[in-house]
């Protein structure tokens, strides 16, 4: 019986690589911007849209295991393509402790105050499990991630119907500390905020080699996977922005479960605690999935030490699985903090940057190969993703993105223990 994934468990990872912690964080980040939120989710559901055509073009023209640096070894060469593969397999799994630490903090209201030790413990114990079912079989880990997506729609579809009645426009404003920034500014900087969304768009390129008919499968379903990801995330967060007062809400440390409360009783409350707990864990499978598969690609192509493309019978390739596992543990201890705002955003601000710098490579890419074949209306989605990307970076401060080019700058020690030589 084949263990190759199909259109269902490729999309459940599109989905669930994107939708995470930021949609339950993000409603009370976004509140001190007011209406200006609306327009940067459409700015950033429009960049992530024209970015998943990108790589779906990719994906259909090289469906090889381990996405991005795939396509940058076809047009670049081995060299770039080995520094991007190297920087998205670490920023991949470094950025999947971000993940688990909401996934367990959501469960507080049903364990109360934990100490940071024991929520390192239950946040490893989590990690384990999700190892232990990436360990199987790809195909395993991909009906899971089908599994858990569809319980991550109850959230999502139950939430706004409850608490659109209550729904207020004048609770939507513009804190004064914002207020006197140009539209330009209050624009750019709600969108780089909202992109933190939609990361991970790229996610389900990675597994390639392990998707019946990658070519068609796997471009259908990044754009109808972060086209139902947009929609989600405008319909979810404009309703919770409209129920909570601004002020209130940008205090809130859970605006999800503080606006079903509102309206509907603290019982049902703690219910989406316990959703939002198992969205986070669906997100921490799909990356999971990712990082071994881009680790598996990278060896294959000689650009990562070989032992790295070992697979049991089952094709999953448990040696990477095992290694992600390992390194995120010790993400999670090195970053545990008493404050987990603190924890997570220590993460979130360089491992943006770093897989915008990905991405825009990755258009540098597509605009090569559209302009060799002399494609105008894709050159034009290319030029746009691009620009995206570089108008998003042009606003972060310099710290992240000297960190994301550290990622990158570490590559050289590894370069001389790499063959080159395809597996």
């Amino acid at each position: 019986m084949s263990q190759k994934m199909g259109f269902k468990s490729v999309f459940a990872i599109v989905f669930g690589g994107q939708v995470g912690s930021g949609i339950f964080m993000l409603p009370a980040t976004l509140a001190p911007y007011g209406i200006w939120a609306v327009f940067g989710w459409l700015m950033a559901g429009l960049g992530a849209v024209l970015l998943a055509v990108v790589f779906g073009e990719l994906c259909s023209r090289f469906p090889n295991t381990g996405g991005p640096h795939a396509y940058v070894k076809e047009t670049f060469g081995q060299i770039p393509s080995f520094f991007v593969g190297w920087c998205y397999w670490l920023v991949s799994w470094i950025s999947t402790s971000v993940v688990i630490v909401a996934s367990i903090a959501y469960l507080n209201p049903f364990m109360g105050d934990i100490s940071p030790l024991n929520s390192l413990l239950l946040e490893i114990t989590l990690l384990v499990i999700i190892t232990a079912i990436n360990c199987k079989s790809v195909g395993f880990a991909g009906k899971t991630e089908f599994l858990l997506m569809m319980l991550k729609f109850v959230p999502f579809i139950i939430v706004p119907v409850l608490i659109i009645p209550d729904f207020n426009c004048a609770n939507i404003t513009t804190a004064a500390d914002y207020a006197h920034l140009s539209p330009f500014k209050l624009l750019s900087a709600v969108t780089v905020l909202c992109l933190w969304g939609f990361i991970g768009l790229e996610c389900a390129t990675t597994p390639a080699g392990s998707v019946q008919d990658p070519a068609k499968t796997i471009p259908r379903a990044i754009i109808l996977g972060t086209c139902a990801v947009a929609l989600v995330y405008f319909i979810n967060s404009i309703a919770i922005m409209g129920v909570i007062p601004g002020k209130v809400l940008a205090a809130s440390k859970a605006p999800f479960a503080d606006a079903v409360s509102i309206v509907a009783g603290k019982n049902i409350s703690l219910l989406l605690s316990l959703a939002a707990s198992i969205v986070c864990a669906g997100t921490v499978n799909a990356w999971v999935l990712t990082s071994a598969q881009a680790s598996l690609g990278l060896a294959q192509d000689g650009l990562l030490p070989r032992f790295l493309a070992k697979k049991n019978s089952e094709d999953s390739p448990y040696v990477g699985v095992l290694i992600c596992c390992f390194g995120t543990i010790v993400i999670l201890a090195l970053t545990k903090n008493e404050s987990i705002s603190e924890q997570v955003s220590s993460i979130i601000n360089f491992s943006v940057m770093a897989f915008l710098m990905v991405y825009t490579i990755c258009c540098a890419a597509f605009l090569k190969i559209m302009l060799k074949e002399r494609k105008i209306g894709k050159l034009v989605i290319g030029v746009f993703a691009m620009a995206f990307c570089l108008l998003t970076m042009a606003d972060a401060s310099w710290q992240p993105i000297l960190i994301s080019a550290l990622f990158f700058a570490s590559g050289i020690f590894v370069l001389p223990f790499l063959s080159f030589r395809k597996i």
